[in-house]
């Protein structure tokens, strides 16, 4: 176990809830706290990545921002699972669709998440390890999805250690896409599989939801203010998984 404060958290132990909903954005964070919570505390601010805890619905429960890729979301889901005890980790991003049916403003749920990444080398596997969600998590966000009439995808999404990479403006550079789109991975995004990963090697739960903020193939995307603000439908369907998860 790590002794808090973390070197990366500042908050003192008992600070964050069972479940944690990590964004990328610390303005995202922020935003989440602040129209979501009941009475939210900072309870960290340690490079400006905003942790808030509070209560929805009665429960104890927590936002903090990951950051961007995956070493950054790979330090901070191990601090919180190590020296603050949290057991579900939920992240809510956004993601860039590559399949034809799935729009902007559709909810992805990330069964599996494949990866470029060398995060699993860490921890000295033979072959191949498939970094997957906790079921408990991913069926919680299915029925509040449901229950929220919200259109929603469950399945693989791909998390890449790259945003730009050497592809592009290259024409060839969209094969892996391609590549990707017909082993019928729904879309990309950068965080899903290491913060997995962590949760395998330590017992713990996690879940990615995003929110499709662009369409990689077609061409279309949100601002940065819309994925700040309007990603609501995605956030309540978190809160709601921490909900039924207080006392699993």
């Amino acid at each position: 176990m790590l002794t808090t404060p973390t070197p990366h958290i500042s908050a003192a132990p008992g600070d964050f809830g069972k479940t944690v909903l990590m964004p990328g954005d610390p303005l995202r964070a922020k935003f989440i706290a602040e129209n979501f919570l009941e009475n939210p505390v900072l309870v960290n601010n340690v490079r400006g990545v905003q942790g808030h805890t509070g209560y929805y619905k009665g429960v104890k429960v927590s936002v903090m921002a990951s950051g961007m890729g995956m070493p950054a979301i790979g330090i901070y889901s191990h601090e919180l699972y190590n020296g603050y005890g949290v057991e579900n980790i939920i992240r809510v991003g956004s993601a860039g669709s590559i399949q034809d049916h799935i729009n902007l403003y559709d909810i992805v749920i990330a069964q599996g998440a494949c990866t470029d990444s060398n995060f699993a080398a860490q921890f000295h596997l033979p072959g191949t390890f498939a970094p997957i969600a906790s079921y408990e998590l991913m069926v919680e966000a299915v029925k509040a999805c449901q229950s929220y009439g919200a259109t929603y995808h469950v399945g693989n999404v791909n998390s890449s250690d790259v945003f730009y990479g050497d592809h592009v403006g290259v024409p060839e550079g969209l094969d892996s896409v391609y590549g990707l789109k017909k082993m019928g991975v729904m879309a990309l995004e950068m965080e899903a599989a290491a913060l997995y990963m962590n949760a395998a090697r330590y017992g713990k739960r996690a879940l990615c939801i995003c929110t499709i903020s662009d369409h990689v193939l077609k061409g279309v995307e949100t601002s940065s203010e819309e994925r700040q603000n309007s990603f609501t439908q995605m956030m309540k369907v978190a809160l709601d998984v921490a909900v039924a998860m207080e006392n699993k």
